[in-house]
């Protein structure tokens, strides 16, 4: 009488498929991701109920909490802020300057820095705000 080996049978699972999905998950949330260039400086900007928003390019006034104050990325002093936006005026025209402005910084310096733009020769300003989260 014969006996039958048995033979072990290797279990094999196929995750070729289930890689195949994931990289197509991956692709899909790094296209319809959305990154939002940040300034080094952190600003907690003022909260606002509108829905409609824009986005611009070009020139931005960043006010800090403590009043400092910065063209894009170059810190400028209020006695210099005058002559710096003189100098960008041209370039500014239609599309206006935003101005960021942290919403715990002094009313005071926010209204001297937006005086400084009008008589600096730009005549479209932009407050930047943050939408409310509406719960």
């Amino acid at each position: 009488m014969k006996f039958r080996d048995k033979s072990k049978r290797k279990i094999n699972i196929n995750i070729t498929s289930l890689i195949d999905v994931l990289f197509l998950l991956l692709i899909f949330f790094i296209v319809s991701s959305r990154f939002i260039e940040q300034p080094a400086m952190k600003l907690e900007l003022p909260e606002t109920t509108m829905k409609k928003s824009t986005e611009l390019k070009g020139y931005t006034l960043f006010i800090t909490k403590d009043g400092s104050l910065y063209i894009n990325e170059d810190k400028v002093g209020e006695d210099g802020l005058k002559e710096r936006l003189e100098e960008i005026a041209p370039e500014i025209k239609e599309k206006g300057l935003v101005i960021k402005a942290d919403e715990n910084v002094e009313y005071g310096v926010v209204i001297r820095a937006m005086d400084t733009a009008k008589n600096s020769g730009i005549t479209k300003l932009i407050v930047a705000t943050r939408a409310k989260l509406e719960r």
